[in-house]
């Protein structure tokens, strides 16, 4: 069926209607690569917590103890960082569009693998692979909404992170109706696989290549040259220490503030989960709306007033005597901390266009390995004065972000 000629098709030689004609291909094109970015992100949420949800009744079907399950996880951090530092190469070298692509075969790979393992020894064989899968699809996806927002000229960085915890939840959901319905392990995690290469398959291809962002105008890589870049060496460094010493103070809220809840103001295990599904829930408000802000203010007072926000949270929580003024500096905590790391991101991605890969995966690397690093600094603080008075370990790292918020501010 064919459209009524209209004002522009009778004007189709004039320069203006070219331009018209220029720009709303544009837009179609930031809103197809944004799109399939974004599915990027929601893979990645939903495959996690498909996996988390199903720890447990791994742990079972393979007839592992809690330390052996406990090293075997350390195992697929170290996978997850490896596919981190190789991602950076990969995406310098060829792009991050084959590297998502590699990514997301890993991930289906990985993650069914194990709901068959019968033993510890399968699990270690098997875990650093979905590990390595995750490294890599995080470091091609941030590279790509680096470009994308370069592209968009506005700030969409944070957006993105916050569909993967919408991702996360969502992902949460599911595998707990799995459980309900009965459905074994291998069955949830043969879904998720499934749903990776789904969602591979329809994103990767629409995702910013190097012709889409010539037709972008997102800046190319420069010539190859020889030595270092010296000055991007300084705020590389100070971009990684903020992303492992923010992401520390992440990861602590998720693995302590449930047994925080239980042990310091005796609360059962139902009503205790609240306090992690409170700070969940301002991470992903935050996330979702901070990006207006970072337009308004600029990404270093999102990243001062953030921390400071954040620090407070957290001196709140040790402080309450109350579960509710805890459950209310979570949300505070969550708030001011939702928006930090991807303002960091953003900056690594931008000190140098023809070293971003590398960049990004360091800067990247350093933050999962904080997340990681982080409830084990607080376990073992919590046996020597204690898991309240422990707390007091993020809320230092949250104040970091006050002193060192510059190195994220935009470089010509």
């Amino acid at each position: 069926m064919s459209e009524p000629p209209g004002p522009d098709t009778r004007r189709s030689n004039s320069p203006m209607a070219d331009v018209l004609e220029d720009d709303r291909a544009r837009v179609a094109l930031l809103w197809r690569v944004r799109v399939a970015n974004t599915g990027l992100f929601l893979l990645t949420g939903l495959a996690t917590a498909l996996w988390v949800v199903n720890i447990p009744a791994v742990q079972e079907q393979a007839g592992v103890s809690k330390s052996v399950l406990g090293l075997l996880l350390l195992a697929l951090g170290g996978g997850s960082i490896v596919g981190m530092q190789v991602a950076g190469w990969i995406s310098d070298r060829y792009g991050s569009r084959p590297t998502a692509g590699l990514a997301v075969v890993i991930i289906a790979l990985g993650i069914n693998g194990p709901g068959w393992a019968s033993s510890g020894w399968q699990l270690a064989l098997l875990l650093p692979l979905l590990g390595l899968g995750t490294g890599t699809i995080i470091v091609a996806a941030n590279d790509q909404a680096v470009k994308i927002e370069q592209a968009y000229g506005r700030p969409i960085m944070s957006a993105f992170h916050g569909y993967f915890s919408i991702a996360g939840a969502l992902g949460a959901g599911l595998g707990a109706a799995l459980h309900a319905l009965d459905v074994p392990a291998r069955g949830a995690l043969a879904i998720a696989s499934v749903a990776a290469v789904l969602i591979g398959l329809a994103c990767v291809p629409r995702l910013l290549g190097a012709h889409e962002a010539a037709r972008l105008a997102v800046p190319a890589p420069a010539e190859p040259v020889s030595g270092t870049e010296p000055s991007v060496l300084r705020p590389a460094v100070v971009l990684a220490v903020l992303s492992c010493l923010l992401s520390l103070a992440e990861g602590t809220a998720t693995d302590w503030s449930v047994l925080h809840a239980v042990e310091h103001l005796g609360q059962s295990q139902t009503s205790a989960a609240f306090a992690y599904g409170t700070f969940a829930l301002a991470m992903t408000i935050g996330r979702l709306s901070v990006d207006r802000v970072v337009a308004q203010a600029g990404p270093v007072l999102v990243v001062r007033w953030g921390s400071a926000l954040a620090a407070l949270g957290m001196l709140g929580v040790v402080l309450s005597p109350a579960y509710p003024l805890t459950l209310l500096a979570w949300l505070v905590f969550g708030l001011g901390l939702s928006g930090i790391v991807p303002q960091i991101f953003t900056a690594a991605g931008n000190l140098s266009l023809q070293r971003r890969g590398v960049i990004l995966s360091r800067v990247v690397g350093l933050g999962y390995l904080g997340m990681l690093a982080g409830p084990a600094l607080v376990g073992w603080l919590a046996d020597l004065i204690g898991l309240n008075a422990a707390l007091l370990a993020p809320m230092l790292c949250c104040l970091t972000g006050l002193v060192l918020a510059g190195a994220v501010r935009p470089r010509a």
